[in-house]
């Protein structure tokens, strides 16, 4: 198995709402301190300390805070479906119950974060087919492959921002792409995707440079390649969708060294 893109992140004072966005990964949390609150397209699903949280890749949410004298404390691990699939030995799966109550479950979580620290590859692997085998029972076999976003008539639009996420994006440009004004184009793109062009490009710039930073890079020079106006609007950026800082984000990768 592959752990290179297997990791976590530990978020200690969460006092901001995150926007909607979505991950290509299984999102796992186990909450520490605080209740999270995930809202879906027809669902809010609360999540108290002591409890672990679920999204599937691919999965429209937002984060509200639902109260800020009452920061969140937790942490959460990103498993691609890949190394998902290849643990549970080819099964695809889909959480539909994504909130897990289990004493077990958090063990096994920790396990798993000591294990991602220890950067052995045997460990990692005992650690997390352990953890995912255990989580399987609150999952159903997923007929579907886990995919991009439908975007219907937006895919060449879709393509297109990938392939220029560095640039400064116009919207005018991209409705003319659409054969649509602005306007409608806004409407039927949030309508499609559950977000707005500008968050989701904002969100597509932010997953791509946060693949950039390592314990030696330049955040500044990272935020001006993404076309951030400075390493302000960048780390503010940042911290709205990752839920810590770029420095913090950075500081955390040479603490795991």
């Amino acid at each position: 198995m592959n752990f290179d893109d297997l990791e976590y992140i530990s978020i200690d004072n969460q006092t901001t709402d995150f926007p909607k966005h979505f991950h290509e990964t299984f999102c796992i949390s186990l909450i520490h301190q605080g209740t999270e609150q995930i809202d879906f397209e027809h669902q809010s699903l609360f999540s108290e300390a002591g409890s672990i949280s679920i999204t599937n890749p691919f999965e429209i949410h937002s984060n509200p805070i639902i109260d800020i004298n009452f920061p969140l404390k937790f942490d959460t691990i990103y498993i691609s479906n890949d190394l998902m699939k290849s643990a549970l030995d080819g099964k695809n799966i889909i959480f539909l119950n994504r909130k897990i109550n289990s004493k077990r479950a958090n063990l096994l979580f920790l396990k798993v974060k000591e294990a991602i620290d220890s950067r052995n590859d045997s460990l990692i692997e005992i650690a997390l087919k352990r953890f995912l085998e255990f989580l399987k029972s609150y999952s159903e076999e997923n007929e579907n492959e886990y995919s991009a976003l439908n975007f219907d008539s937006f895919k060449e639009i879709n393509t297109y921002i990938e392939k220029h996420i560095c640039s400064k994006f116009c919207l005018n440009e991209l409705a003319e792409m659409a054969n649509i004004n602005k306007f409608g184009f806004a409407k039927k793109f949030k309508a499609s995707t559950g977000m707005t062009p500008i968050n989701y490009i904002l969100m597509k710039k932010i997953f791509s440079s946060k693949k950039l930073i390592d314990s030696n890079s330049e955040l500044t020079d990272i935020a001006y390649q993404y076309n951030f106006t400075d390493l302000a609007h960048f780390s503010k950026t940042f911290k709205r969708f990752i839920g810590v800082s770029p420095k913090k984000y950075q500081e955390s990768l040479s603490a795991k060294i």
